[in-house]
């Protein structure tokens, strides 16, 4: 890489010269060696080159398009070596060059276009679509592809290429996704049916599909057949996502179109999920369009979700389809999506079949949960011949496992199912990753259940909980009130603290710790221990957030978790899945609303007051002007149905909006919040801090940017417990004596200490950071993004992702001469 000015400027006058003296060929191997050594200078000395290329004479230019457009493909370079030759033609190229160029050069031109996401140049474009097809040639379909994303992306596309797009139809589809690729060698030899089919499908721009597209896309199905449309689209849709099998060069700014969908092909997409809706129910349809919702709306870097258009589509291809499958994934999905939109879309479709059905919204999403084939609760065995498959539900997980003719274990799948049966195979297979998928959205539903207000009669309770072969495994590991007593599941029924059965009832609530004294929460965690009964959820160990004197003091808002800096992407993730709703801070002159959780229920909203932090565009926000960071600042209560509080995105004074002359509404006293709306509210906001926070990254021990968020990482990383590390300590208090370095381990207040060969390390409970003697140096280990869950038998409850990291750090340290990573021993 050229560093030098100096250096850099030879560079360029030596081309100029070959520029000047209309040497192309030599000028060739030059302009590819600056484009793969420059960086920065490439935007302000490279204007030279531009400049000269532009005015240069006509011949020369040719030539260089020619030499250029031959060696394109030949450079063994990097997407940004390629990316810059494409600017350097840029800067020379014209509709009317193109016609100057020979056809071995035209070919290359096409090719080299054809790599990139979109062409400004749209008078090129036409003219050498018009050349070729003149003389009688088909255009490459990767330059159709771009031809048509042109007229979808570009602001003047539709005027400038529509008339050209018109004529383009083939290939059906834009080649370069893994799924269109495979829709294309699918349909090589097929009747021009299919073609038709899939040419509709492209025409699905609007939201919903019309009476008449719906017509002509019945038609066209039973033209092919309904049974062989299903057979085909569902494998396409299920490689959607995949990375392009043939990349695009990404520019300058703005979101990689490598990361995206081709434009052409979602909206094909569109029309494919429609088609699907008007099939016959099946459960491979619901689960493809349900994983096809998600894989749209994964975040990319500089866009957003990848296309929620798409997974809008797929949505209310769900909603149209009857049967149990179509009504779990839509179900499922609640608890997955967070983006606005789509969101929206689910909950209009749920509450559309619940009022069909005569039921409540929450009635609906208990009965749409499927038994997915379990007989009993948690466990089935399914006879393949001679061969038998048990399926059983460990946790939140489905295990499958295999026993041979002769009854005993195997650890494969035996040869005769695969061979014999293949489609029922197929379908156990599914089965088990869509009981993962639900168990996790069921435990989280499960989890959000504390502030609905949600009551069963004993009877219905029975059959959509306890007794449901799916729900079942994690309403069994969940304590419950039955008529006022608390009642848990153990040894094949409901039990009381003293184990006495509970057979019959009439109103269940799913039980919270608020208002029981703490020695009847400790004995049932006792009893959860004795049974060995490890919850889905914090629940018995749940933490509660009481009204403190600084709170009665400030009376109506709680500073309790005010001054945190949170990263502001993984809050604002956090609070959807949590079902707060929050808008994205951006360094713009504009306001939003604070982080708000509306309680229907209750007739509150919750708010959570925050700011964007810093002012340094690129440093303290991402490329497209989001904050990174956020400041904290109140939590507060309103009635849910007063005016919107809103301050600017930079920071400064919240203040009421107020409409039509209406007056401001008070914030509620904190001491007339119920104690379990307050404590749930609080707990989420702990959770926002303890998991967000930059005190948790054991990487910013310099402090961030400039070194101004040191004082905060270190009080923080350091600093004294909150609720949720309390309850992590007070566990700890009764797990460190069954681990094998039990020896090696003690708590002192807020540490676990641990005694290593080299060290003695105090590992913090809240942060997890480590300081080791001596003078407590601070010892940097940066955990793995998914701990494995730690060796320590049993334990209460799952899913605190701290406390896995802390014992992973703890039994490494404590066998600290057998540490070989280089990062963490040139510390030690």
């Amino acid at each position: 890489m050229i560093t030098s000015t100096s250096a850099f400027a030879a560079q360029v006058r030596g081309i100029l010269d070959l520029i000047a003296a209309g040497d192309a060929e030599g000028a060739v191997p030059e302009l590819l060696t600056m484009a793969e050594t420059i960086d920065d200078h490439w935007s302000w000395e490279g204007r030279k080159v531009f400049d000269a290329l532009r005015d240069a004479d006509r011949r020369f230019q040719a030539a260089l398009v020619h030499h250029l457009a031959a060696r394109y493909h030949d450079v063994e370079a990097s997407a940004v070596v390629r990316r810059r030759i494409v600017h350097l033609l840029d800067s020379i190229e014209g509709a009317e060059l193109v016609e100057d160029q020979p056809r071995d050069t035209r070919s290359a031109l096409i090719r080299l276009t054809a790599e990139r996401d979109t062409q400004y140049d749209t008078d090129q474009l036409i003219r050498l679509a018009e050349l070729e097809l003149a003389e009688g040639r088909d255009l490459p379909g990767d330059f159709v592809a771009l031809i048509r994303r042109s007229h979808l992306l570009l602001w003047n596309g539709a005027s400038e290429l529509g008339d050209l797009v018109k004529r383009l139809t083939h290939p059906v589809l834009n080649p370069g996704e893994a799924w269109s690729d495979q829709a294309l060698a699918d349909l090589s030899g097929r009747g021009e049916d299919w073609h038709r089919l899939l040419a509709h499908a492209a025409t699905a721009t609007s939201a919903r599909p019309t009476a008449k597209w719906e017509r002509t896309g019945r038609s066209l199905i039973d033209a092919v057949g309904p049974e062989t449309v299903r057979e085909r689209v569902l494998p396409w849709l299920g490689l959607v996502g995949r990375p392009r099998t043939r990349p695009l060069l990404p520019e300058y700014y703005g979101a990689n179109p490598n990361d995206t969908l081709d434009p052409y092909n979602a909206t094909a997409l569109r029309g494919l999920t429609w088609l699907l809706s008007f099939l016959p129910a099946h459960a491979e349809t619901a689960r493809i369009l349900g994983a096809l919702v998600e894989t749209c709306l994964k975040k990319v870097a500089g866009l957003g979700p990848r296309n929620p258009k798409v997974a809008n589509a797929a949505v209310n291809a769900l909603a149209r389809i009857d049967g149990e499958a179509a009504l779990a994934e839509l179900a499922r999905l609640t608890t997955r999506v967070t983006y606005k939109g789509t969101l929206k879309l689910l909950d209009t479709a749920l509450d559309t079949r619940a009022e069909a059905l005569g039921l409540g919204r929450d009635e609906i999403e208990e009965l749409a949960v499927p038994a997915y084939g379990l007989t009993d609760v948690g466990h089935a065995r399914y006879a393949f011949g001679d061969a038998t498959a048990e399926l059983r539900v460990d946790g939140t997980r489905a295990v499958l496992s295999w026993q041979n003719a002769a009854g005993r274990p195997v650890k494969a799948v035996p040869a005769a199912v695969r061979r014999d049966h293949a489609d029922e195979l197929k379908e156990l297979k599914a089965a088990v990753k869509d009981i993962d998928k639900m168990l996790t959205a069921q435990s989280e539903r499960l989890d959000r259940q504390f502030l609905t207000r949600r009551t069963w009669t004993y009877a219905a309770w029975r059959e959509r909980y306890l007794d449901h072969p799916l729900v079942g495994t994690l309403a069994r590991r969940l304590l419950w009130t039955v008529d006022g007593t608390t009642v848990g599941y153990a040894d094949g029924a409901l039990r009381t603290l003293t184990d006495d059965p509970v057979t019959h009832g009439t109103e269940v609530e799913l039980w919270h710790p608020v208002g029981h004294e703490p020695a009847h929460i400790v004995a049932w965690r006792d009893w959860l221990e004795r049974h060995s009964i490890t919850q889905p959820f914090k629940q018995a160990h749940r933490e509660v957030y009481l009204l403190t004197d600084a709170e009665r003091t400030t009376h109506t808002y709680s500073n309790r978790f005010a001054a945190h800096i949170l990263r502001q992407h993984q809050f604002h993730a956090l609070a959807a899945i949590r079902g707060w709703r929050n808008k994205l801070r951006l360094c713009v002159d504009d306001e939003a609303p604070p982080a708000t959780r509306e309680l229907p229920q209750w007739g509150l909203r919750a708010e959570y007051w925050i700011e964007g932090e810093g002012e340094n565009y690129g440093v303290d926000t991402t490329e497209s002007g989001s904050y990174l960071r956020l400041r904290t600042d109140q939590v507060r209560f309103y009635p849910i149905d007063a005016p919107e509080n809103s301050a600017h995105c930079c920071g400064g004074e919240y203040r009421m909006w107020l409409r039509d002359g209406a007056d401001p509404v008070d914030p509620i006293p904190l001491a007339d919040i119920p104690p379990l709306v307050l404590s749930e509210v609080l707990r989420d906001v702990d959770l926002f801090v303890g998991v967000a926070s930059v005190g948790n990254d054991p990487t910013w021990q310099d402090g961030g940017p400039d070194g101004r968020f040191r004082e905060y990482w270190t009080s923080y990383g350091f600093g004294e417990l909150g609720q949720s590390a309390e309850t992590r300590r007070a566990l700890l208090e009764r797990l460190i004596p069954r681990l094998a370095i039990a020896g090696r381990c003690t708590l002192e207040g807020r540490f676990l200490q641990v005694k290593g060969e080299r060290h003695m390390y105090k590992i913090h409970l809240g942060s997890g950071n480590i300081l080791m003697s001596p003078n407590d140096q601070y010892l940097c280990i940066v955990p793995k993004s998914t701990p494995g869950a730690p060796q320590a038998g049993y334990l209460p409850y799952e899913g605190d992702r701290m406390l896995a990291v802390i014992l992973s750090k703890a039994m490494m340290l404590a066998d600290d001469t057998k540490i070989t990573d280089p990062t963490i021993l040139s510390q030690l």
